[in-house]
């Protein structure tokens, strides 16, 4: 099995031209505790173009050509010795994200621990979605900013993929969300659960928006330092685009040239939000199965529901990637195979 090659989207170099294409690769052999998985659906996620740039370069590692994605729902072909919660046929979803290999592929190697059996209540598009959009909400909402009822987050760009997911975990976390979109999209995130909406083309939030506990940091540019001014004495910004901080650098054990970098990328930012008293983390979600099978419990409660924009074949994978730089997306691209 392990001498046919399998078709995958790959990136072949960092910076300007990356050559992404079609490329036949050696299909995968399994260590014990993966699983080889038939990709039915895979999503892109803004870090995909963010890696291909090489702006990551020093924190994750690829051997080139690699292949790009990290989102995928699909069927379990083959087990390794060491699997034990998952069999052949089984339909799972799964993230595998900063594991050096790519979702955008005829068949993908799923660690066991990072999947979790696809809700009942979603085809395979719809669950490919989720799970970066899932885990990185949950990590930074529930875990980083320790959101609870009652309390006031701020949610930027509502009606992109990150944002059409952290609406509905905030609300149903008892949350208030405040969030930014252009006209046409106010009633749609309005929908999802939002209870201020600031119209960006009309208005800037920073002058609407008060007392808030919270910020998800989805917006690149000045949107994180404008948000110092709505956040309360104490409050946290939790950034998904950078500045990349030291604490980052640390937990990922970089030298100490990267952390002492990463600290100088966040010193303004730091020293912003140490004179008005609030926190400022850099967060990379990390895969993990056991999360996804709590927001899969949630999707099949209804308490969350996917958000996609479009649905693109396998042959134009890198149309989803190039429509999604540009930064329009209602909800997530996903590419079906």
């Amino acid at each position: 099995m392990n001498n046919k090659t399998m078709k995958a989207l790959t990136f072949k170099r960092y910076g300007k031209s990356p050559d992404i294409g079609f490329a036949d690769v050696p299909r995968p052999t399994l260590k014990p505790d993966e699983m080889l998985v038939q990709v039915h659906a895979a999503s892109v996620n803004p870090v995909d173009n963010m890696i291909v740039s090489g702006i990551f370069k020093p924190v994750l590692h690829f051997e080139l050509p690699a292949t790009l994605g990290s989102d995928l729902a699909g069927v379990v072909t083959e087990v390794g010795s060491g699997v034990t919660r998952f069999k052949v046929g089984d339909a799972i979803f799964a993230n595998i994200f900063d594991r050096g290999t790519g979702a955008i592929a005829e068949f993908a190697v799923v660690p066991e621990r990072l999947a979790a059996l696809k809700p009942a209540n979603l085809d395979f598009v719809q669950a490919a979605s989720i799970p970066m959009v899932g885990l990185t909400s949950w990590q930074a909402l529930k875990e980083r900013a320790n959101l609870r009822a009652g309390q006031k987050v701020f949610i930027p760009a509502g009606s992109g993929g990150i944002g059409t997911f952290a609406i509905q975990l905030a609300k149903h976390l008892g949350a208030k969300v405040g969030t930014t979109t252009s006209t046409g999209n106010v009633e749609m995130v309005r929908s999802l659960g939002a209870d201020e909406v600031v119209d960006y083309k009309r208005q800037e939030f920073e002058n609407v928006l008060r007392g808030y506990d919270a910020v998800l940091g989805t917006v690149r540019g000045d949107v994180i330092e404008k948000s110092l001014g709505i956040l309360k004495t104490r409050g946290r910004i939790v950034s998904l685009v950078g500045p990349l901080d030291a604490a980052f650098a640390r937990a990922r054990r970089l030298n100490f040239f990267l952390t002492f970098v990463f600290g100088l990328m966040s010193r303004k930012i730091m020293r912003l939000a140490k004179k008005r008293d609030v926190s400022y983390s850099f967060l990379f979600a990390r895969p993990d199965g056991a999360q996804l099978g709590e927001i899969a419990r949630l999707i099949e409660a209804e308490r969350i529901r996917p958000v996609i924009d479009k649905v693109l074949p396998f042959a134009q994978a890198k149309d989803a990637l190039d429509y999604l730089a540009q930064g329009h997306a209602k909800g997530k691209v996903v590419i079906k195979m």
